[in-house]
């Protein structure tokens, strides 16, 4: 039995493939070394498989990670699974190779992520050839959730955001300035609870639009500045990208790659079931 996963900041998806080839999909949370250490993905995961799930029979488990771009960081994750799954052969490589197999297969083209994170690359059709740092939740992830959410609660805290938002924000979060402090300078997970709010705005997107299209739009376009311009000859590729943000926001994503004169490929919001396909047609 094999296992491939598709890991995130926030969220795990996993397909299992048993001996008589069926999938069985579950997911469990992110484990982003930077963020997850070892001890704590080990625990997570043995709280988190499903029951009829018996790790000893995996012979194979192929993990790409959110922060899994470092030798030290694959080995803290292939370290904890291996004290899971103690039979399997455990390889372990980034989620932007992956969203660039689930996207491109063996193409070659322009792979972005915009998920809780951000991360683009180009693509030879087998492994990544240039990558620009987006360098994390810190110091960029332009247009991913994490930066969504930053100028989401910014606005909130500072009473730029429409007032009839502003009362539907604390209605559905009850949250002071001094909690949104609280959550961001000392409680784990920073990147992962300011992602969250990127949903709030896509659930009032509609009523709000002039405003919500204009954090998006923001977003976005500091993910084009700062990131895709960069890459040479750009407008060659295609815009493909893999995450819930990228896929929820795809109108605006669309509009503003347009503006950048990029065309638009695949978007998808979860590359598990295209990477499993890849994984498959290599058996």
């Amino acid at each position: 039995m094999i296992v491939i996963a598709d890991g995130g900041s926030t969220k795990t998806n996993w397909c299992l493939i048993n001996e008589a080839g069926r999938k069985i999909h579950f997911n469990t949370e992110g484990y982003n070394p930077y963020f997850s250490k070892g001890d704590y993905i080990e625990s997570s995961l043995r709280n988190s498989l499903p029951d009829h799930l018996e790790p000893e029979k995996l012979t194979e488990v192929y993990y790409y990670g959110a922060g899994c771009s470092t030798d030290a960081n694959k080995k803290i994750v292939a370290d904890a699974m291996q004290k899971v799954f103690v039979n399997a052969k455990i390889n372990v490589g980034h989620d932007l190779l992956a969203s660039c197999r689930a996207l491109l297969g063996d193409e070659a083209g322009f792979a972005a992520i915009l998920g809780t994170g951000t991360n683009t690359c180009l693509y030879d059709g087998n492994d990544i050839t240039l990558n620009i740092d987006s360098l994390g939740y810190f110091l960029g992830d332009e247009g991913s959730g994490s930066f969504i959410g930053k100028r989401i609660l910014a606005d909130y805290m500072k009473g730029y955001m429409p007032k009839g938002l502003r009362e539907s924000f604390y209605d559905n979060y009850a949250l002071t300035n001094e909690d949104i402090f609280d959550h961001i300078y000392n409680k784990p997970l920073p990147n992962r609870f300011c992602a969250g709010f990127s949903k709030f705005i896509y659930d009032f997107k509609e009523n709000y639009e002039d405003y919500t299209t204009s954090v998006v739009d923001y977003g976005f376009t500091a993910f084009f500045e700062n990131l895709v311009i960069h890459y040479p000859n750009y407008k060659d590729h295609e815009l493909n990208c893999v995450g819930s943000v990228g896929y929820s926001f795809r109108d605006i994503l669309s509009i503003v790659a347009d503006r950048y004169e990029m065309g638009v490929g695949k978007i998808i919001r979860s590359p598990i079931d295209d990477l499993v396909e890849y994984h498959l047609s290599k058996k």
